[in-house]
């Protein structure tokens, strides 16, 4: 609970927050300090259901990152499977997948 506090209130101090892959999961519980999701009505990117259907692990996860960020109001967003793609809205940076991961901590360091 405090981690996801936390996330809501460096956002709300215009501090960026990122994740890649699994990762973005924690933003599904996130909220604002207002209590409204953190990511309702953003841009936003993690691990795809297609990806997760190609290591045959939909059943075995205990949620799929698309479904929980597109539940929570997030706009979710993928590129080809397994090729780098980030979204950025405001201070939210969000990777798909491990391919993922330079170009997101490029665009977190650019931020700090």
């Amino acid at each position: 609970p405090d981690s996801l506090r936390l996330i809501g209130e460096f956002i709300a101090a215009g501090k960026p927050v990122s994740a890649v892959c699994h990762a973005p999961s924690v933003l599904i519980n996130a909220v604002l300090p207002d209590g409204s999701p953190l990511v309702a009505g953003k841009r936003v990117t993690g691990f795809s259901n297609s990806e997760e259907d190609a290591v045959q692990l939909t059943k075995v996860v205990p949620l799929l990152v698309e479904d929980g960020l597109k539940a929570r109001g997030g706009l979710y967003e993928k590129g080809a499977d397994w090729a780098p793609f980030v979204v950025e809205d405001g201070l939210l940076i969000t990777g798909q997948n491990p391919a993922s991961s330079e170009s997101v901590a490029h665009k977190l360091l650019a931020r700090i």
